[in-house]
């Protein structure tokens, strides 16, 4: 599985994500993945979403990586794994956006657009990851339910806290 990493300096410049993204898509672009393919706008907007996440309730630098070709905790082959790694011991909190709320969505889309995503404590810090199969669900096959992680457990659906926007605490 190819790494590609990027360490991000964190601070009050919302640039920093656009930096993000610009970086990502060429790596994506670089793997394979077409700039104009749905896949690449979902990871860009997962992407943006952990690094803005990052950004926002941590102010601490994060790095983020991508890794691509190998086979995720489903065993799909051409999975693409997105991880942000913070220097914050606190977990992420899944938050349910009511109305015209500008925060609040984040982990909601996250829950929403990758297969699986968790989180799990690096160094001092965290982990919050998610993974994308590349392939998708095979049409007329019911897709398998997701898993999230949580703190290093997996946690199935529809016991999780993480699982879905109705779900969330």
């Amino acid at each position: 599985m190819q790494v590609l990493q990027v360490q991000l300096e964190v601070g009050p410049d919302p640039a920093e994500v656009g930096r993000a993204r610009r970086w990502a898509r060429s790596r994506l672009v670089g793997s394979g993945i077409g700039d104009d393919e749905p896949l690449a706008e979902t990871l860009i907007l997962l992407i943006s979403e952990l690094v803005t996440n990052a950004v926002v309730h941590t102010g601490c630098p994060a790095v983020l990586r991508m890794l691509f070709g190998g086979s995720g905790a489903s065993g799909a082959a051409g999975t693409v794994r997105v991880e942000v790694a913070d220097a914050s011991d606190c977990p992420p909190r899944p938050r349910h956006a009511e109305g015209e709320d500008t925060g609040g969505r984040g982990l909601e889309l996250v829950d929403g657009l990758a297969d699986r995503w968790g989180w799990q404590r690096e160094g001092a810090g965290k982990q919050i990851w998610c993974e994308v199969d590349r392939g998708g669900p095979v049409a007329g096959r019911e897709a398998p339910p997701k898993v999230v992680v949580q703190g290093g457990e997996v946690c199935e659906p529809p016991s999780c806290v993480f699982t879905n926007a109705t779900g969330l605490a």
